[in-house]
């Protein structure tokens, strides 16, 4: 079925290879077209199973419509959120021939800034849908903001419904020359644009008949061709530890001295015979062997989670890192930091918070706001406290140092969560910038 995909949809034959996961972000205005964008690229893409087709067409007739509704694919969903169930993010997964996606389908309103925030941190391409009757919004302009802000490095604009200004090319152009100022004010470097219509499907996996003044890729091919997290520039090995392990009632005497190191590649990688400092101790040594579900391999590349077997006996615990010796992470016990507040209940700088990093857990006290960003005219204003939804720029002092990497060089060792210390909840998201 995806050869046939391949040569229906592409206007080139694509490369029979796994281009890696792509995580994804879908955000635009209300009706804007989000659930039929991506109810048809599942639809374009053949991966809704013949129950749920048949399921939807049946609805689609019941109320009168003479296509199928594809927008009722996450439709349980919308009316979850009209209940005032509250949904953090909702995931969809499919495949084509050449790779495996996951959508993070974000809440537009701006009551739900941190739900946007909580889907975007583990993107690596936005698609951010524009009504072409309205063009660009507030909200826009503020989901563009935030994608910017959590570090997401593609970004795809998407001028849909396209159908209703008569595929007329003045209006995308307007649109898009409006987007390119903005983009420009808030330093968004990689920005694609793309008409199309997710209703009819034009543009979006086939190129539809419509659209011929456009010569640019389809949605479906700029997915394809998007870069994978951790592929596009050489990252610093960082490994933290999660637990140590150290088989106890063993009569294998190969094991009596066992001690592995357990956790995931946050980034970059390492082989066996790589030199490697332990934080926050100091201490260096080199990595013995490499051990993934028994087996023994030669190197542990991003986001595996592995044995690390070290050849020296150092006092390693949960919490400690491992790294490099060439590539040393700063110690910090002060922070300056972006935070999106996600608890009702405000940000008090009397009180103490932990903050975890990584596997890494120290108590945190706000030192200083240095200023809270409006977030839809994104303008940054005093503040002394933050309320939910909030992001603001600020100073973190710290009881015992973190080993951390600047957001912008490393999204899994730039990032933290602060926990209230009475109730256990995530209060806060933060992203470290210096």
């Amino acid at each position: 079925e995806s050869k046939e995909y391949r040569t229906m949809s592409a206007p080139e034959k694509l490369p029979d290879v796994d281009n890696g996961l792509l995580r994804f972000l879908t955000c635009g205005s209300v009706d804007d077209g989000k659930s039929t964008l991506i109810g048809r690229l599942l639809f374009d893409t053949k991966t809704i199973l013949a129950d749920t087709l048949t399921a939807i067409e049946r609805t689609s007739n019941k109320r009168g419509l003479t296509a199928v509704d594809l927008s009722l694919l996450t439709d349980g969903l919308q009316a979850e959120r009209e209940q005032g169930i509250t949904i953090d993010v909702a995931y969809r997964y499919f495949s084509t021939g050449t790779r495996k996606y996951i959508i993070a389908d974000a809440p537009g309103h701006e009551q739900y800034t941190r739900n946007m925030v909580t889907a975007a941190s583990t993107a690596n391409l936005a698609i951010i849908l524009i009504d072409a009757r309205k063009g660009v919004l507030t909200q826009t302009r503020r989901h563009s903001y935030l994608a910017k802000l959590v570090g997401i490095p593609h970004v795809v604009v998407a001028i849909n419904k396209m159908d209703l200004v008569d595929y007329d090319q003045a209006s995308y152009d307007r649109i898009v020359a409006d987007y390119k100022a903005f983009a420009e004010q808030i330093g968004l470097t990689d920005v694609r644009f793309i008409p199309l219509s997710a209703l009819v499907g034009d543009m979006i996996v086939d190129r539809g008949e419509r659209l011929d003044w456009y010569d640019g890729p389809t949605l479906i091919d700029i997915l394809e061709a998007a870069p994978a997290a951790h592929t596009e520039k050489a990252e610093s090995f960082r490994f933290p530890v999660q637990y140590v392990c150290r088989p106890q009632a063993s009569d294998n005497p190969e094991l009596h001295d066992y001690r592995g190191f357990m956790g995931r590649v946050e980034s970059g990688e390492i082989k066996v015979g790589d030199s490697v400092t332990v934080l926050p101790n100091g201490r260096s040594t080199r990595v013995k062997g490499i051990q993934l579900y028994g087996q023994s391999l030669d190197k542990a590349i991003h986001e595996q989670s592995v044995t690390l077997l070290l050849e020296d006996e150092i006092d390693i615990s949960r919490g400690d890192m491992i790294v490099t010796s060439e590539e040393i992470p700063a110690q910090a016990k002060q922070v300056e930091a972006i935070v999106c507040w996600l608890s009702e209940t405000p940000l008090s700088p009397a009180r103490t918070y932990w903050l975890r990093h990584t596997t890494r857990e120290v108590k945190a006290k706000v030192a200083s706001i240095a200023h809270r960003v409006d977030i839809n005219s994104l303008a940054n204003e005093p503040a002394s406290t933050l309320a939910m939804n909030d992001i603001a720029r600020l100073t973190l002092k710290l009881a015992q140092p973190i080993f951390a990497d600047n957001y912008a060089d490393s999204r899994a060792t730039g990032a933290f969560i602060l926990i209230d210390e009475s109730t256990n909840n995530t209060v806060g998201a933060g992203m470290i910038v210096g």
